[in-house]
């Protein structure tokens, strides 16, 4: 393990809980399709430092990396981009200053817009993949490419979410399946609804218990879609049959639309662990509490990389 990058020195990204942070930033493989078919890579050259460097940024109080991913790209390029799968952090001192800074990168697709020129960035230059590396100014940089490199630029994206906070079992008089989201778990629906977003979600299925529906209903009212109940991810529906299940979740993988799944807590770690045996994937290790979102990134319908955002979805641990 490379303590000062978070990397491991052949390979991919992995937490490092010696290392802790002073400041938080997050930034995106910015990459398109070029009309030949091959993929190229943003960089930008910022004047302030004369380098040439990935989208990057601080976070606003109150932001989550996932956001600020999103919105850097957008402030420093003028680019719209769909964030797929988790690369991997890096953490490194400030010069001058006794603070450490640690950067979430995330791979992102061009969606649209156009470069303008900006107090921050003068150019914006594609590269096809054998030439980045020597347009890089940062060798961590080159780590962070590494590990977009290692998988195809393009993944289907599955998410997956537990519902919010609904409260105790034992203190709600009525069918248990009726337990309405509590006033945390309202707050967690719709802090989870942009960072869904930002992965491109368009299409919400559901458990049919109201706290699972719930926790959806926000992204699905800023959408404009209809949420789509699916009986075999409830706990009892998944009990009774874990197979068809299962062929019904890799079913949803799409490489058209981005879909949202919400379930319980008896389910996700079952699920996913067939899943991922099967793929022969490791997931990370994940809590799994209400109100997290796993981020499952497919190629084709084989699980390739699965990646965890914790309840305050501040906190990711990732695994390809």
């Amino acid at each position: 393990m490379n303590a000062t990058t978070g990397f491991e020195q052949e390979g991919g990204p992995l937490w490092d809980p010696r290392v802790t942070a002073n400041i938080y930033a997050a930034g995106a493989v910015l990459w398109r399709e070029s009309p030949s078919g091959a993929i190229e890579i943003a960089l930008v050259h910022r004047p302030k430092y004369e380098d040439w460097s990935l989208p990057k940024g601080k976070l606003d109080p109150g932001e989550t990396p996932v956001l600020a991913a999103v919105r850097e790209v957008r402030e420093e390029t003028g680019l719209e981009c769909k964030l797929g799968r988790y690369l991997g952090h890096v953490t490194y001192p400030i010069p001058g200053h006794r603070k450490l800074k640690r950067v979430d990168y995330w791979a992102a697709e061009l969606v649209s817009g156009e470069f303008t020129a900006n107090s921050e960035v003068d150019v914006l230059s594609w590269h096809p993949l054998d030439r980045v590396m020597d347009q890089l100014s940062y060798p961590m940089d080159r780590q962070v490419v590494r590990a977009f490199t290692r998988l195809p630029a393009r993944t289907n994206t599955l998410l997956l979410v537990r519902h919010a906070k609904a409260g105790r079992r034992n203190r709600f008089n009525g069918p248990d399946d009726q337990r309405p989201l509590d006033r945390e778990g309202e707050t967690q629906a719709r802090a989870i609804t942009p960072n869904l977003l930002a992965f491109g979600a368009s299409e919400v299925y559901s458990a049919p218990p109201l706290r699972c529906v719930q926790t959806v209903a926000p992204l699905a009212d800023k959408l404009g879609v209809e949420i789509i109940e699916e009986p075999v991810f409830s706990e009892d529906g998944y009990a009774e049959r874990p197979d068809e299940a299962g062929e019904r979740f890799r079913s949803l993988v799409s490489d058209k639309v981005v879909r949202v799944v919400c379930s319980q807590g008896k389910v996700i770690p079952d699920l996913l662990g067939r899943l991922a045996e099967r793929d022969g994937l490791v997931l990370p290790s994940a809590r799994n509490r209400k109100g997290s979102v796993w981020v499952l990134s497919f190629v084709g319908h084989r699980l390739v990389a699965a990646d965890h955002l914790d309840r305050s979805l501040s906190a990711y641990d990732g695994q390809s």
